[in-house]
């Protein structure tokens, strides 16, 4: 058996995989967020790791499971943002989630005075107000208490790992992902740190290792703190968008894997980035020889989670919240919603809006516009991408949306493509097993474990007849966000 451990946006989990994929057991926490300030989004780093031990103790006690049967674990978890470990071996400030927003001037200084350019010709990457590069070079002109106190540079699950094996690295997946990597050679760069003036982190970026690595194994110490044996191999993992697409078997070029959760993940894979400036990021794959082609933003399904609360306290569930909006049907409404709340795809200071709204309106036509908003950010995305892929066969959705048959009907007629659906809903769990697996020689590489462990439980079609009533909508949301693009700073 093998566990994967997926901290995200807003859950820690952990799962219990035996080799086929199948879900034995799972425990999870929500996690807290902290705003201490506006565009600040954080988590307490000490609360976090304490978090992980719990739900890896519940797997133990409450499943009966042997802990010498788990021959493995692994760690996926969100992207970007930053947690840093300091010189007197403690956290050197709460961890900062891929949803700040704090730094958004250095991209945009760096855009005018053509450092992006530069970056880009080693990187393959635009630089984002959340990565690691911004966040450090803000740390550093304002928190030179932290930025001095710098051991090691994490991600959010390279920080779990090295609290549950005292190794510390970075994972490939996920470090690609930073700007601090050349995507050229794969290797980190001095002269790449030098275009953000942060060559003096150099001695802070941790060795380097693929998702599938063994990097240590459980201490005696968290052994005590999570139930697991000492000595279990952890490997790797990866970042969780990687996660999720091998547990939707993107082992070739075929389908583009979407994940609706906190953040709008559109990507497929390829042997050649694509070095256009088309798409947003390049990245590393977990599979050897492969890149991940990726367009992102923090603006799909935690914008229904955050409108449900905020505006419909008495709407107690997300099948409740879609239930309204079945009710409605696809051209009743041409209300817009811009799922902006934690952040826009295209402009860092843009704001969550909705527009057309008269009397006429209910909560039920609300509630539509939504869901039909998350998926219209998604295809601004997935047109990026298809300018650069001569077919796609099929879209596979995972995430918060993947859970709802009206939303992934949705996401059918809006595309415009067939929607699969994987059978486990732990897909970021899932991958990090898989990753664990491969590390403890069940299987000999990913396309093996794909085939063992991944499983597609339905397909929907697309409906021809709401087509030309989305594409009209989808042409107002455009119009609508492109005119709002220069009032924001105002906001």
């Amino acid at each position: 058996m093998y566990i994967g451990l997926d901290n995200g946006g807003t859950l820690c989990k952990a799962v219990l995989f035996d080799k086929y994929g199948k879900e034995l057991h799972s425990a999870s926490e929500e996690l807290v967020m902290l705003t201490p300030a506006n565009g600040h989004t954080e988590r307490d780093m000490e609360a976090l790791w304490q978090a992980n031990c719990r739900i890896l103790k519940r797997i133990i006690t409450e499943s009966g499971v042997d802990p010498q049967s788990i021959k493995g674990i692994a760690c996926a978890g969100h992207g970007k943002g930053l947690y840093l470990w300091g010189k007197n071996e403690q956290p050197a400030m709460n961890g900062i989630v891929s949803t700040d927003s704090r730094a958004w001037q250095y991209p945009e200084k760096w855009a005018i005075d053509g450092t992006a350019d530069k970056v880009f010709d080693k990187t393959f990457q635009s630089i984002l107000a959340c990565q690691p590069v911004s966040l450090l070079c803000w740390l550093r002109d304002n928190r030179p208490d932290v930025y001095g106190n710098i051991k090691w540079i994490f991600e959010v699950k390279d920080y779990i790992r090295f609290r549950l094996t005292g190794e510390a690295y970075a994972e490939l997946t996920d470090i690609s992902g930073s700007n601090l990597l050349n995507l050229q050679t794969r290797q980190y760069d001095r002269a790449l740190l030098k275009l953000y003036g942060l060559d003096d982190i150099w001695g802070s970026l941790p060795p380097l290792k693929r998702s599938f690595d063994p990097c240590g194994k459980i201490t005696t110490e968290a052994s005590e703190l999570t139930g697991l044996e000492p000595g279990t191999v952890v490997a790797g993992g990866m970042f969780d968008i990687d996660a999720c697409a091998i547990a939707m078997d993107i082992t070739s070029d075929e389908h583009i894997a979407v994940i609706a959760g906190t953040w709008s993940i559109n990507e497929y894979i390829s042997k050649k980035p694509v070095l256009n400036k088309s798409v947003m990021m390049n990245s590393i794959y977990c599979m050897d020889d492969y890149y991940l082609v990726e367009e992102c933003s923090p603006t799909s399904a935690g914008n229904q989670k955050w409108f449900m609360e905020m505006f419909m306290p008495d709407i107690q569930s997300h099948s409740a919240f879609v239930a309204l909006a079945e009710s409605v049907k696809p051209g009743e409404q041409n209300l817009i919603f811009l799922p902006y709340i934690f952040g826009s795809n295209y402009n860092p200071q843009a704001k969550a809006t909705v527009l057309g709204m008269d009397s006429s309106h209910t909560r039920n036509h609300l509630a539509r516009a939504v869901l039909e908003g998350v998926c219209f950010c998604h295809k601004v995305h997935i047109e990026k991408l298809l300018l650069n892929r001569e077919k796609t066969q099929a879209i596979r959705l995972a995430g918060g949306a993947a859970k709802s048959r009206l939303w992934v009907q949705l996401f059918a007629d809006i595309l415009e493509l067939p929607i699969e659906i994987i059978e486990t809903e732990e897909l970021g769990a899932l991958g990090a097993a898989m990753a664990a697996a491969v590390a403890a020689g069940a299987y000999a590489d990913f396309p093996e474990a794909a085939q063992a462990m991944v499983k597609i439980k339905q397909r929907i079609e697309p409906n021809p007849d709401t087509f030309e009533v989305y594409r009209k909508k989808y042409d107002l949301y455009k119009c609508v966000s492109g005119a709002l693009d220069g009032i924001w700073k105002g906001f």
